[in-house]
């Protein structure tokens, strides 16, 4: 056994002495997850968000609209439009399309926003997944 300067002792001396320091650890950069990345899943949630509160919004508040008009302005939607229809009718038949105009609007935003976010987080996954598999 010789002495070694570099490497401290791994038992005390004397009891009243601290122990040695540690050495200092190399710097790593950390492994990351090799499964996309928390800012490309954050605007994806926001662009999916997005979407169903378009869709939501557009078919809920029509519907709401009627049901106001049909509690608190009675006057509205008894008045007739069109050879005898009145508002009230016309109205609710309009429900459908405008339930078919949400569904629009989701598809809408689902191809121009949603989907090539989706896309492209599945393509780095893709990627990701193959270069784990060569490691």
């Amino acid at each position: 056994m010789s002495y070694d300067p570099s490497r401290p002792p791994t038992h005390l001396t004397y009891p009243w002495q601290p122990p040695p320091p540690e050495p200092p650890r190399p710097y790593r950069t950390p492994v990351r997850e090799p499964l996309g990345h928390h800012s490309d899943l954050r605007v994806l949630r926001g662009a999916y968000r997005w979407q169903r509160r378009t869709a939501t919004l557009t078919a809920l508040g029509y519907f709401t609209l009627f049901l106001v008009l049909s509690a608190f302005a009675p006057g509205v939607m008894t008045r007739t439009v069109a050879d005898g229809i009145p508002a009230g009718l016309l109205l609710a038949l309009l429900q459908l399309p405008v339930t078919w105009l949400a569904i629009a609007l989701y598809e809408h935003t689902a191809r121009r926003h949603v989907d090539p976010l989706a896309d492209r987080i599945r393509k780095e996954a893709e990627l990701n997944a193959r270069r784990g598999a060569t490691r």
